[in-house]
Formats: structure tokens, sequence, C-alpha cells
């Protein structure tokens, strides 16, 4: 039920302390803006970890070779390992319904002409699922697809980027471009988040690249992404499996870490997360830590204020009032001036977090926020430090016995 007379009562304390109220509203209102702040800068970095993974499937495994560093089995160390299609075929038939899709990769620097217009370009061979582990975009016409594969086609998907450069406003699809004096039908034409430099790729089927620069069935590295219900446990044992595969298969030494070397998008995302989940933990620890230093100057003003309001206090309970209406009083007081204060301090830091925008993308924060669950939270957070500033001088105030309040100067 709404007082009036109690509210006169803490708005004429509040105005006879208007310094003390002052300093400690500014500690509450300092401490949710640096919480807040820092919470949006958090999300932020958040933000970017997630933006620079969406290239590529958070799920994805990458499998390249190298040289081993031990001798095994009567080989001797300094072995080149060279991965071939009959990995793929081996690794699909070990872990079978573990693996979602898999791709070889096949890297070749060409010079890329059409008619006047040419440049260097790198050609990268793929497999039809390679679309899905790089979350290719395409965008004209049709991605590499199984029939090419198997037919060898002289085909190319072109990044958005390379049509532009050769093309310039003509349409590429079904136009011919020379890769090193070699021509291939252009087929489609996709885009990437992953920025300028994946549009500026040329895709090929992988069996097309083998057969014109090697006749060979050499890949160079493995590309796969697992199914996700196996779980964090599950994809690292399934690393743990292909390492083994490999190592048996060529002969390298169990110790052996330079031979086969085996990288989860899965591990590096799931790392960064954590750092950036840590950086917002300990935030939130400096923040709760602000706004409780805020909380004693506010327990400070209101201790000055019973001790100021004795005489009164006293008379209160002589005629009648209770110990809950005099703990009340001095709580709601306590409450309103850190609600307040709190209130101010996140409206100013949700300005500023929106003036900042992108603002801080080159130092990899991007699009700072909070959301309203944090928001929620805070406003609870402040009506329980609110409420803690003021318990201790209520709970005070209610046992001063009228006789001895009297007698209070």
């Amino acid at each position: 039920m709404f007082d009036l007379d109690r509210w006169r009562e803490i708005f004429q304390s509040i105005g006879k302390n208007k310094l003390r109220t002052f300093l400690g509203a500014f500690t509450v209102a300092l401490g949710i803006f640096i919480f807040t702040v820092l919470f949006g800068m958090g999300n932020g970095l958040k933000n970017t970890f997630e933006e620079f993974f969406s290239d590529d499937a958070t799920n994805t495994i990458i499998v390249r070779s190298g040289r081993t560093t031990k001798a095994y089995k009567g080989f001797k160390e300094g072995r080149q390992i060279q991965f071939e299609n009959e990995d793929i075929e081996l690794l699909e038939k070990e872990l079978g319904n573990s693996i979602e899709y898999i791709s070889a990769r096949i890297y070749k620097g060409v010079q890329a002409k059409f008619r006047q217009e040419s440049g260097s370009y790198t050609v990268r061979a793929v497999h039809p699922e390679h679309q899905f582990l790089e979350k290719t975009m395409v965008d004209e016409g049709k991605f590499i697809n199984a029939n090419d594969v198997k037919n060898k086609n002289r085909i190319v998907v072109i990044g958005r980027l390379v049509e532009q450069d050769l093309f310039g406003k003509v349409t590429s699809l079904g136009k011919f471009i020379e890769l090193n004096g070699i021509a291939y039908r252009v087929v489609g034409v996709f885009s990437d988040s992953g920025g300028d430099n994946e549009e500026r790729l040329i895709y090929a089927p992988v069996s097309t690249i083998q057969l014109i620069y090697k006749n060979t069935t050499d890949i160079d590295q493995i590309n796969l992404s697992f199914n996700k219900a196996l779980g964090v446990n599950g994809a690292k044992k399934m690393v743990r499996d292909i390492k083994k595969i490999l190592k048996e298969k060529y002969f390298i030494a169990r110790e052996d870490r330079s031979a086969i070397r085996v990288r989860s998008v899965f591990d590096d995302y799931q790392q960064n997360m954590q750092f950036a989940s840590m950086l917002q933990f300990i935030v939130l620890w400096i923040g709760i830590g602000t706004l409780f230093a805020g909380a004693i100057s506010i327990g400070n003003i209101m201790v000055f204020v019973v001790k100021e309001r004795t005489r009164e206090l006293g008379i209160r309970k002589a005629l009648g009032a209770t110990p809950s209406s005099i703990i009340g009083l001095i709580l709601q007081e306590s409450i309103m001036i850190t609600a307040l204060a709190g209130y101010f301090g996140l409206l100013i830091a949700i300005f500023a977090l929106e003036k900042m925008g992108n603002g801080l993308k080159d130092y990899f924060i991007t699009n700072p926020a909070v959301n309203t669950s944090t928001i929620v939270w805070a406003t609870i957070l402040l009506i329980f430090v609110g409420a803690i500033a003021g318990f201790i001088p209520a709970r005070r105030a209610a046992r001063i016995k009228p006789v001895v309040a009297m007698r209070e100067d």
C-alpha cells in the first residue's frame, strides 16, 4: 500500500544527507556501469570468436601429413607421409556413422584467364561434401557433384570475387576459363562468409586435378566432420582413432606427433569460448565486488541516518510503532537509493555499448551488448545489494529503546 508520508520522510532524509547520498549512489552507479560494459564487451569477444569460426562447421576435423621423426619397423625417420584417395575410403570404413561429411583437399596455384582478363588464384580440388564442411553458399549454378568426380569433368565453381575480377558484369555460367592454359567450364559461383580470401578460390573436382597435374591418387589433406551426437568425448576419441588408423597404415610410431597431425575446429572453438567465458566470470566478480563496495557506502549513510534520527525513532516506538515498520522505512530508503543509482548506471552503460557498435572490431570486440536476462539478474542483484546495505542499520533502529532514545543528543 502506497504511504505518502513515508516517502516524504525518505526524501527529507536524503535532503539532509545530500553529499553522502550522492557518493554512495555514485559508487553503485559506477559499479553497475563497469559490470554492464565489461560484460557486454565479453559478449562482443564471444561474437568475434563465433564470427571467426562461422566460416567452417565447428565439428570439422582437419587431417594433415608431415614427416616422421622416429624410425619404426625398419622405416627410417624423416619419411614424408603422402595421403591417397584410399585413405578416405579407409576412414569411412573404420569410422562408419561417426563421420558426417568427408572430403579430400588438393591445392594448386594457377594463372586464370578469360579473354583479356587474367589473375593468379588458388584451385582447391575437393569432393562434393566439402560444400557442407566449408559452409559454401552457391549463388548461381551448382557445386561439384559425384558425377563430376567420377567422370573427371573439367568444370570449376568460382568465387564471387573471381567472377568480378575476370568477368566484370558479364555472367560467368557456361563460359570457359583457362587455368594454366587448360580450359574449364564454369558451372557455379559461390560466396563464403570467410571473407575475400575464400571468395578468391576456385573449386574443381579432386579427380580432375589429380589426372591433369599428377595422374596419381595423391591428396594434400583430409577434411571431415564428426556426427554431433558423439558429443565432446566422442569427438576426442574420434581424433585418437584417426591417428591410430593412419599411423598403423603408414607404419608410424605411436609417439611420433609430426607425421600425422589432426586438428579439431571444435577444440579451437571450445577453447576460445571458454577463454571468453572465463573473462566474463572475472568481470562478473569485479562487478559484484564494486556493487558491494557501493552497498557499504549506502550502509554507512543509513548508519548516520539512524544515528541522527535516534530520538525520532524512539518517540515513534513509544507511540506504538512496530520494529517491522521501522525496518521497512530504513530498507525502503536504502533500496530506493541503490535502485535509482543502479538503473542510471545501467542506462548509461547500455547507451555506451550501443555507441561502441563495431567500433572496437580491430580489438576483437564485435557488437558488444547485454541480453535481457543479464539486465533482469542485474536488477535482482541491485535490490539484493540495497537490502543488504539497509538491513544492519535498520535492525539497529528497530532495537532502539524509547527511554534510551530520549536521552540522545
